[in-house]
């Protein structure tokens, strides 16, 4: 495999540019815990961006419409474009705002709880149930229904409609924080939960939030899990250093993926299903190929990295969260050294980076145009993330491994060069 570590001088690298913030009111009790962004999400279809802003609050804003108001003034005045356009918590409540018929609307929701986990679920009409039984729904989902999970510090999972910000569902089996939530791309309405409890739990929305599985085998807390792009498999992560694969179709381990020598706290899937990047507190991003358990690439945030000995200790280059890009060549990571890097895949550098106080989460717009993250103060930064036209081969390449794995690939009979770039052997 390639290690990447990040040995050039910041000042060559190019630095992103940010292009809005999202802010919150200061008050004196804002300095008490609680008051973090812990998780940023934008709708499947790029319709909504939500954000836990902190102390019970989601936010949901028309993604738009925070477009737009990071590239003009009030009074629709362009903004100097070399200085962020502010968008403070008073200026931009939906509840002061009379929406043009048809549009979005922006709803500020209490969850009545301190939010750990956000997920946007959209479902297909045609896609049936898992539970063969169902002969009474108390909702029906219309093909434009869009749905947010929010996860919350007593254990309880609160489901949302996103258009009209009423509560639908109440979901009450975990028995601590729900650290992170994940719905499967199939549009089924299923929803993975992560939990303090040390507990995956699996739930159909379809079937009024009835929970299907508890997946078991984490020893301590699990911070993060993530669907592949076909829903058939599942990642999740924790407090210690295994990355855990799991069938979703029977419910079972597939296999543990050992690699980081600390806990791992943020994992996604490449948009083709092909790579796993995994975040870890040891200063590493690890690019898998799952399939065959086998480490491609290694993002390196210390340099020299530390020794498998050291690597548990205290430093100031813990990954916080990981994110991959829709284009599925670009990968950006949060570390406790007050940066934001861009890495392609492609050079194994940093392509850019920005500066980031505190910084906890993030995650790529549905164009993969813009990168948001999350703050321990509560706000959210914006920034434009580094564009290039991917090659017809790369296209070829995603548009191939969406539907094969690494073994069926090694099966075809193509040249020793071509299996290794379809494969990532070659990035």
């Amino acid at each position: 495999f390639v290690q990447a570590v990040c040995t050039i001088n910041q000042s060559d690298v190019c630095k992103a540019k940010c292009i809005g913030e999202l802010l919150v009111p200061v008050a004196p009790f804002d300095q008490k815990s609680g008051r973090e962004a812990w998780t940023v999400a934008f709708a499947p279809n790029g319709s909504y961006f939500a954000w836990s802003q902190g102390h019970r609050i989601v936010r949901l804003i028309p993604w738009t419409k925070c477009l737009k108001n990071f590239s003009t003034g009030h009074c629709g005045e362009a903004t100097n474009a070399s200085s962020p356009r502010h968008l403070s918590c008073q200026n931009s409540n939906g509840n002061h705002i009379i929406p043009v018929a048809g549009e979005p609307r922006e709803h500020t929701i209490d969850c009545g709880d301190i939010v750990w986990g956000l997920a946007f679920g959209s479902s297909v009409p045609e896609k049936q149930s898992r539970c063969v039984n169902i002969e009474w729904h108390r909702f029906r989902f219309g093909q434009d229904q869009l749905l947010l999970a929010t996860g919350l510090n007593n254990g309880r999972i609160k489901i949302w409609d996103v258009y009209t910000g009423k509560l639908l569902l109440n979901l009450m089996d975990h028995t601590d924080v729900v650290r992170d939530l994940t719905f499967a791309p199939d549009g089924s309405l299923m929803l993975v939960s992560a939990s303090r409890d040390k507990t995956l739990r699996v739930w159909d929305l379809k079937d009024d939030g009835n929970m299907v599985k508890v997946l078991r085998g984490h020893q301590n807390w699990v911070y993060c899990s993530a669907f592949s792009p076909d829903s058939s498999i599942l990642c999740s992560v924790g407090a210690g250093k295994a990355v855990f694969l799991w069938n979703m179709d029977k419910y079972t381990l597939i296999r543990k993926l050992e690699g980081h020598h600390h806990d791992v706290v943020s994992c996604e899937f490449s948009p083709d299903g092909a790579l796993l990047a995994t975040a870890s507190y040891d200063t590493r991003v690890i690019l898998w190929d799952h399939h065959k358990a086998t480490v491609l690439l290694e993002l390196g945030h210390l340099f020299p990295p530390p020794s498998p000995i050291f690597a548990g200790g205290a430093n100031d280059r813990w990954v916080r969260s990981v994110s991959f890009c829709p284009d599925g060549r670009h990968i950006a990571s949060i570390t406790d050294d007050r940066l934001i890097r861009f890495w392609s895949i492609e050079e194994k550098a940093p392509q850019a980076i920005a500066s980031l106080t505190n910084g906890l989460c993030c995650a790529f717009s549905a164009e993969g145009n813009v990168l948001a993250a999350g703050t321990r103060d509560g706000s959210v930064h914006f920034w434009e993330c580094p564009h290039s036209i991917a090659s017809l081969q790369h296209m070829c390449r995603m548009a191939l491994r969406r539907v094969m794995s690494t073994q069926q690939v090694e099966a075809l009979a193509i040249p020793t060069p071509l299996r290794d770039y379809l494969t990532y052997k070659v990035i």
